[in-house]
């Protein structure tokens, strides 16, 4: 019989508990305890970036990271970002700018493009594909992440002018 244990963490803002196995990770313990998918388990190796979620505001990779470490932590998922009913304008740029095909490698490059506008508000090209090189689309629609990136940074800084 496998043995359990309770971890206590906050998800998306709202304290939770769940009982996991100790081989369980964090991909396992979103979809399984709490219906959430928009991190999916892909190459399994944490090579590819679509299992990307936030731990204490850091980019992991879910499909490697235990749950047991997000025990009294803060995990953030795609599931998380909409405000108020609301899409958040990173997720609004990468429609508009039909940043993705299949949609299985989005969250992970949403979530990153979140990380990468809060450390360079106004990254350039390059920085773009630098910062995004761990997120992996194989149905090749990186010229238009790139420009949901951009598109995104423009938003957000409109978003600040006007507030």
């Amino acid at each position: 019989m496998p043995q359990t244990r309770t971890i206590s963490f906050t998800l998306n803002g709202r304290p939770v508990n769940a009982e996991i196995e100790a081989h369980h990770t964090v991909v396992e313990l979103l979809q399984e305890r709490f219906a959430l998918f928009g991190a999916r388990e892909s190459c399994g190796q944490g090579l590819c970036g679509c299992c990307t979620v936030k731990v204490d505001g850091e980019a992991v990779s879910g499909c490697l990271y235990l749950a047991s470490f997000v025990d009294g932590a803060s995990v953030d998922t795609i599931e998380g970002m909409a405000t108020s009913g609301g899409l958040d304008p990173i997720q609004e740029a990468f429609i508009e700018a039909g940043a993705f095909q299949c949609g299985f490698c989005t969250s992970g490059f949403i979530l990153m493009t979140q990380r990468l506008l809060e450390e360079h508000p106004d990254p350039t090209p390059d920085k773009i594909k630098s910062y995004l090189s761990g997120n992996l689309c194989r149905c090749g629609t990186y010229p238009e992440i790139i420009k949901a990136v951009q598109l995104a940074s423009s938003k957000r800084r409109a978003s600040k002018a006007a507030a």
